[in-house]
């Protein structure tokens, strides 16, 4: 195996920040963003499969978005079900073995989007080329919590031992169990906002200042490129 190979990142994570500043930006309703950050999103899945970047995870709703103004948040659900829906997008998630994985306390969404979620993880379940993860009513700290809550009803059961608990079983209670090799955030802001606290324990961040929809191939191909030269020591 080439050192390329080696360094080549499979598992990428994308904080989508920006949509409402580039609305406003081209005057629009800061909500309309939205739609343009989806649509972007569709053209990203056709990059990976350039690229052969085969896993994605991409921060779409957090925990503190339901805070958002009532007319944004339906907005928001609104579009959810549109493109969760879109026959152009599940026929191009059939034709290329698109596993999809939500990940977060999506109970909480209106019921007809829950219920959508759950149908497209069980359409996809048997894919395994690619893989898409949206973390969506999520919150690292909330996931952390959420595995701790089944740790300790496991032992209350009797099915783990506390002694018994190291990382790699901690990790097993997680909802997503692989980490990014590298998480880029759009939008100018460097902060992590509560994102794969566990997972990207060792990842490479990459801080863009464009708006997510103004996201392009040339700039996710320059981010892999720049990933490829860092060394990477894991504390070594």
């Amino acid at each position: 195996m080439s050192s390329k190979e080696k360094k080549y990142p499979k598992h990428i994570g994308i904080i989508l920040d920006g949509n409402r500043r580039f609305a406003k930006r081209l005057m629009k309703e800061p909500w309309r963003g939205h739609e343009l950050g989806a649509a972007k999103i569709s053209k990203l899945f056709e990059w990976c499969k350039d690229l052969d970047v085969k896993e994605l995870t991409l921060y779409a709703f957090s925990m503190q978005n339901f805070n958002r103004p009532k007319l944004e948040f339906e907005y928001l659900m609104r579009l959810f079900l549109k493109f969760f829906s879109n026959e152009e997008y599940l026929s191009k998630l059939h034709e290329n073995k698109i596993k999809i994985n939500f990940i977060g306390r999506i109970h909480l969404f209106p019921k007809e989007i829950y219920e959508r979620m759950l149908a497209l993880v069980d359409e996809t379940k048997d894919y395994s080329d690619y893989v898409i993860n949206f973390a969506m009513a999520y919150g690292g700290r909330e996931e952390i919590v959420d595995a701790v809550g089944k740790i300790c009803s496991d032992v209350k059961d009797g099915k783990v031992s506390c002694d018994s608990i190291d990382i790699e079983k901690f990790t097993k209670y997680m909802q997503l169990q692989s980490d990014p090799d590298l998480i880029i955030r759009t939008g100018g802001d460097r902060r992590t906002s509560n994102f794969l606290m566990w997972q990207s324990w060792y990842s490479e961040w990459f801080f863009l200042e464009k708006f997510w929809p103004e996201f392009e191939k040339e700039d996710f191909i320059g981010v892999i490129d720049e990933f490829m030269g860092r060394e990477r020591r894991f504390g070594k």
